[in-house]
C-alpha cells in the first residue's frame, strides 16, 4: 500500500508557491514604495481619503500608556517613539515591517504544524498507544517539514533583523545611545544576536535528529523479526520529550514573545504548545481523510477519525483554558507592564482578537462536542479548517501589534506568505508519504491498530 504523489497535486503545489512568491513580491515592492520621501505626502493623502483612524487610534493607546506610566511595556511603537522617533518615521517602519511580519507568521505557522505533530508522534510511542499505529506514516509525513521548515524561519529571522524584534535594533543596549532601552539592556545577556541562533539551531538539531532517528527505527521494524527498533524508538521518544518541553518553551520567548521584549508571560510556552497541538491533530486528520478518500490507509475507519477529532476538540478546550488564565490574571491584577499587551490588542485588534477566540472555542466546541459528528468526514474537514484558520489568526496576533502597529491588514502579503508556505508544505509532506509503504506493518500494536473500533 504504496502513495504516489500525483502530478496534480505536484503542479498545484507550485502553482502555490509561484502565486505566493508573487504575492510576497509585491508586499515588498508596495511597502517600499513608501520611503523619507514621500511619508509625508503618502499621510496626507491617507488623511485625506478619511483613512485617519489607525492614527487616532494609536494616539489613544499611547495616551493610555503614558496614563498607566507604561513607558517601559508598550513593545515596539512605544519604544520607537519614546526614542525620539517622529511619527513620520515611526509609521515608515511599521509600513516596512509589514510584509516581514507576513512571512515570519505564515512560516511559523506551518513549522508549528509539523513540530506539533513531532510531539504527538512521539507521545504515541511513549504511551504505547494501541490505536494510532496504522497513522505514523502520516505523521512522520507531516513532521518531515519541521527541518526545513524551522530552517526557513529562521533565515527570515535573520534577515528581517529589527523589522521583527526591536531589541536587535542599534544601540538599543548602548548606554548613552538615543535608542537606549534598559529594560532591553537588562535582557541582553539572552536576548542577544548570537544566543538567538545558536539556540535556535540547537533546538532545531534536536528535534531533527529524533524525527531523523525514529522514522529510521520505524521503517527498520517493518523489516525486523523481534521488536528491538520498536524499543528503541520508545527510548528516544521519551528523552526527546523531555528536551522537547525545555527547548519548546525557551523557542516560544525567542521566536515569538520577544517580538514584545518589555512584556513576558510564565504560560506562554504552554500557550503556544496547545496552538501547536490542535494544529497538527488537525492536520493528521485531514491527510487521514483525504489519503483515505483515494482508497489508501484501508484501515484508517470511523474510529480513528473519532480519536483525532476528539483531540482537536480536547485540545481547543485546552488551548482555550491557558488562554483565559493568562488573559484573566494580567487584566484583573491590572500591572501596567502587562496589560498594555492586551490593551494594544484589543484597541487596535479588536476583530482578530476576538474573531480568534470564536474560531478556536466556540466552533470547535459546537461543531465537534456531540460524538456522532466526530465520524463524519466533511464535518471534521469543516472544523480543522476553522480551527487552522483560528490559530494562524491567533500567531498574527502575537506579532503584527508588536510590529506593524494599528496598521495591520490581512491583504495581499499576508495571502501570498500563507500560499507560498502553504505550497511548500503540501511538497515536502507529499513527497515524503510518496517514499515508504503507508502502514507500519510490524509495530508491536499494528494488529489492534487495525481492528481499533470505538
Amino acid at each position: 500500500m504504496e502513495y504516489k504523489i500525483s502530478n496534480r497535486l505536484r503542479i498545484g503545489a507550485f502553482v502555490l508557491i509561484v502565486l505566493g512568491l508573487l504575492g510576497v513580491g509585491y508586499g515588498f515592492m508596495d511597502a517600499n514604495s513608501v520611503n523619507e520621501d514621500n511619508i509625508t505626502e503618502f499621510l496626507a493623502n491617507e488623511d485625506h481619503h478619511g483613512d485617519a483612524h489607525a492614527e487616532e487610534a494609536h494616539g489613544d493607546v499611547a495616551l493610555h500608556v503614558e496614563d498607566n506610566h507604561d513607558e517601559e511595556a508598550h513593545g515596539t511603537s512605544h519604544a520607537e517613539e519614546s526614542h525620539g522617533m517622529s511619527h513620520e518615521e515611526h509609521v515608515l517602519h511599521q509600513i516596512h515591517n509589514r510584509p516581514w511580519s507576513a512571512l515570519y507568521i505564515a512560516a511559523f505557522f506551518f513549522f508549528m504544524i509539523a513540530l506539533g505533530v513531532l510531539a504527538f508522534y512521539a507521545v504515541q510511542y511513549v504511551s504505547q498507544a494501541g490505536w494510532s499505529p496504522v497513522l505514523f506514516r502520516v505523521m512522520e509525513g507531516i513532521t518531515y517539514y519541521v527541518l526545513p521548515g524551522g530552517i526557513i524561519v529562521l533565515l527570515i529571522a535573520f534577515f528581517a533583523d529589527s523589522h521583527l524584534f526591536v531589541w536587535l535594533t542599534d544601540g538599543m543596549t548602548t548606554e548613552g545611545s538615543e535608542n537606549y532601552d534598559a529594560l532591553v539592556a537588562g535582557k541582553s545577556g539572552w536576548l542577544n544576536k548570537p544566543g538567538f541562533f545558536i539556540r535556535g539551531f540547537i533546538f532545531l538539531a534536536g528535534w531533527s535528529l529524533y524525527r531523523y532517528f525514529s522514522r529510521k527505527f520505524s521503517l527498520a521494524q517493518d523489516n525486523a523479526n523481534d521488536n528491538r527498533n520498536f524499543k528503541k524508538n520508545f527510548r528516544i521518544s521519551a528523552g526527546f520529550l523531555v528536551f522537547f518541553m525545555y527547548t519548546e518553551s525557551m523557542m516560544s520567548w525567542d521566536w515569538i514573545m520577544s517580538v514584545d521584549p518589555h512584556w513576558f508571560s510564565t504560560l506562554f510556552g504552554w500557550y503556544l504548545l496547545a496552538g501547536m497541538l490542535v494544529c497538527g491533530i488537525t492536520v493528521i486528520a485531514m491527510i487521514a481523510i483525504y489519503l483515505k478518500s483515494k482508497g489508501l490507509l484501508e484501515h484508517v475507519n470511523d474510529s480513528h477519525i473519532h480519536d483525532l477529532a476528539k483531540f482537536m476538540f480536547g485540545f481547543s478546550v485546552f488551548w482555550t483554558y491557558l488562554w483565559f488564565s493568562q488573559f484573566m490574571l494580567i487584566w484583573y491584577s491590572n500591572i501596567p507592564e502587562e496589560v498594555t499587551y492586551f490593551i494594544t490588542r484589543i484597541e487596535d485588534y479588536n476583530l482578530p482578537f476576538f474573531g480568534m477566540i470564536a474560531m478556536n472555542f466556540i466552533f470547535p466546541l459546537l461543531l465537534l462536542m456531540n460524538s456522532d459528528f466526530k465520524r463524519v468526514n466533511w464535518f471534521v474537514i469543516m472544523a480543522g479548517v476553522v480551527i487552522l484558520c483560528g490559530h494562524y489568526v491567533d500567531i498574527f496576533n502575537m506579532i503584527m501589534p508588536a510590529t506593524v502597529g494599528d496598521r495591520w491588514f490581512i491583504g495581499i502579503p499576508e495571502i501570498g506568505s500563507i500560499l507560498l508556505f502553504g505550497g511548500i508544505f503540501l511538497l515536502v509532506v507529499f513527497t515524503a508519504l510518496s517514499k515508504h509503504p503507508l502502514l507500519a506493518k510490524r509495530s508491536p500494536f499494528i494488529e489492534e491498530s487495525k481492528h481499533f473500533h470505538y
